[in-house]
């Protein structure tokens, strides 16, 4: 590719379009959140930048849980009596105050703003598919298909480190199929852990092929080396490029680490930036590398330490669902992350502390692929793809309701009892809870209806709130000291106000399903659940899910107040930003 394709997408009617549908979710969300207090004028409303002259004028329906649905169409700024052009970058230094954006932060939060309309436009570059037909395709067409990010951050496509080709050659929606990077890895620096019934030889020679470990070890042998001390290690191939042979090139010439070059299968990158979905072989696990690069809040490093307890808390929970009869029942799996292996530079461990990116930039998992456990007509899809609304403003949702045949209420019930019950028990009856947004759940679809979910990224997000829980040693680490009055929360904010009022606003808006009756379906499935397990009534009185109102916990906040960690995932609950509350869309149902 020369030079002047590289950007060949950014032309000025997608930037004005990027411009303005990113303009748009900024006033919803920023209004959700209580940071801007737009004013009723005549029909519409007005949000006044932090000097008062400048105003952006637009029409909104008002929905549950304080939604604001903008007409992107409608939004217009002004100033002095005339009408300006939108554009994002000035949107957010003219309310910098009322967004709380520091002198230190601004310039780094527009140049996320920026990576995030650059990537919208190449989106609307592409063919543009109707949901229709999306909803017909297979798993990585709806996967690479999507054209928005995470539906509440606003900065949500930052990939701070990417040059344009790199994005061209990694962003999951450019579709490029790449290959991994391997290293040897010295084992006194390194350490492989693999759940139960997992040896390293054999899981390894499955997943590359005997010919590829064959030629790795020939280059090690070549070099007077013994493959018996090393470890190997897949690699982002940007991770090699930009950190790893310059950051990490002491332990390259010290032989510590060894570049093997690439693997033979190729992969294609997830909505997570970072995990690779094997093309080549689709059964085989997804790959799951270390990546730094500032993307939504945080570097997407992977810790070597953190690699070790891995494979041990997937097994624990996925025993902990096999046993549970109510879990078996929703037919809920997770997809396990059965083997990581992580590389420990001693010298940048002396320099810093246990959260640094310093300390991971060199690890990597290996997770299941849920192609092997599907049926008969079966196609897996990422959740996240519930939310996305094509060209046409039709939802992709919508699509499959319609495909299915099914009521509305009935499509629904199905994809609650699917993937909320689940949560619901979970929280009830074992204090345990996920990190449930759409990318890192997996719906399991048969002509349209959700059959089953599958939930992942299990080791790094799930927790047990229970002071008292007994856990295997191993699975120490997902215990988290939670205040009582904010344990609910983990339905209420990453459940109601981050997914379902996003759900339940597109169905309400594309005419499909009234919101009324899609939060009495959640509430009338909510109450199916408590009935069904009465021996948990007096956990279903102490977190009622039927409360008045709950606390609004911020999301944008977070990264407009720190852009490079947003939250020490230590300790979740002490970074909340909660303003004020909600009102809860079950109360009185």
């Amino acid at each position: 590719m020369n030079l002047t394709d590289s950007v060949a997408h950014l032309s000025p009617e997608r930037w004005e379009e990027a411009d303005r549908s990113l303009i748009r979710k900024a006033l919803a969300e920023f209004t959700h959140e209580r940071l801007i207090t737009p004013e009723p004028d005549g029909d519409q409303y007005v949000v006044r930048s932090d000097d008062g002259l400048t105003g952006y004028r637009f029409t909104a329906t008002r929905h549950a849980l304080d939604h604001w649905q903008v007409d992107a169409a409608s939004i217009t700024r002004h100033r002095d009596g005339a009408q300006l052009p939108l554009a994002a970058l000035d949107f957010f230094i003219e309310l910098r105050t009322a967004l709380g954006l520091s002198d230190e932060i601004l310039p780094v939060y527009l140049e996320e703003i920026s990576s995030t309309l650059s990537g919208t436009c190449y989106k609307l570059a592409k063919p543009q598919i109707p949901v229709a037909e999306l909803a017909a395709s297979g798993f990585q067409a709806v996967e690479t298909g999507m054209t928005e990010g995470h539906p509440c951050f606003v900065a949500n496509n930052g990939r701070l480190g990417f040059g344009i080709h790199e994005y061209l050659s990694y962003a999951p929606e450019t579709a490029n199929p790449v290959r991994l990077v391997w290293l040897a890895a010295h084992r006194s620096r390194a350490a492989f852990t693999a759940g139960v019934g997992i040896e390293y030889e054999t899981f390894l020679r499955q997943e590359l092929g005997d010919d590829t470990v064959d030629r790795f070890e020939e280059r090690l042998t070549g070099q007077g080396l013994d493959p018996a001390d090393y470890l190997l290690i897949p690699v982002h191939p940007w991770q090699w490029w930009n950190k790893l042979s310059v950051t990490f090139a002491a332990e390259v010439a010290r032989g510590y680490l060894v570049c093997l070059g690439e693997g033979d299968d190729e992969y294609l990158a997830q909505q997570s930036i970072r995990t690779f979905f094997n093309r080549s072989h689709p059964e085989k696990h997804y790959v799951k590398t270390a990546l730094s690069v500032l993307n939504m809040g945080f570097m997407r490093g992977l810790s070597a330490a953190y690699m070790e307890a891995t494979p041990a808390i997937n097994d624990w929970l996925a025993q902990l669902i096999e046993s549970d009869p109510v879990l078996k029942s929703t037919g809920l799996s997770i997809i396990r992350e059965r083997a990581a292996v992580g590389y420990r530079h001693l010298e940048y461990e002396q320099a810093t502390d246990r959260t640094s990116p310093y300390r991971k930039m060199l690890a990597a998992l290996w997770r299941e692929s849920p192609v092997p456990s599907l049926g008969e007509g079966e196609t897996p899809a990422t959740m996240a793809a519930l939310l996305h609304v094509d060209h046409e403003g039709n939802t992709f949702a919508g699509a499959l309701i319609e495909r299915s045949g099914l009521a509305p209420t009935e499509w629904l019930r199905g994809y609650l009892r699917a993937y909320f019950v689940p949560l619901l028990h979970s929280f009830y009856a074992y204090d345990l809870v996920y990190m449930p947004h759409g990318e890192n759940v997996i719906l399991v679809l048969k002509d349209g209806v959700v059959q089953r979910a599958v939930y992942k990224d299990i080791a790094e997000e799930i927790a047990v709130m229970d002071p008292h829980a007994v856990l295997p040693p191993a699975v120490e680490r997902v215990r988290v000291d939670v205040p009582e009055d904010t344990r609910l929360l983990s339905l209420f904010t990453d459940v109601f106000d981050c997914f379902f009022r996003f759900l339940a606003a597109n169905l309400a808006t594309e005419g499909v399903l009234t919101e009324d009756d899609f939060w009495g379906t959640v509430a009338q499935v909510t109450r199916e659940y408590q009935a069904s397990a009465p021996q948990l009534a007096d956990k279903f009185r102490q977190y009622d899910m039927f409360a008045p109102e709950f606390a609004l916990s911020c999301l944008n906040r977070l990264q407009l107040r720190n852009n490079r960690q947003m939250v020490d995932l230590s300790d979740p609950a002490g970074a909340l930003q909660l303003i004020g509350t909600l009102k809860n869309p079950l109360a009185g149902r």
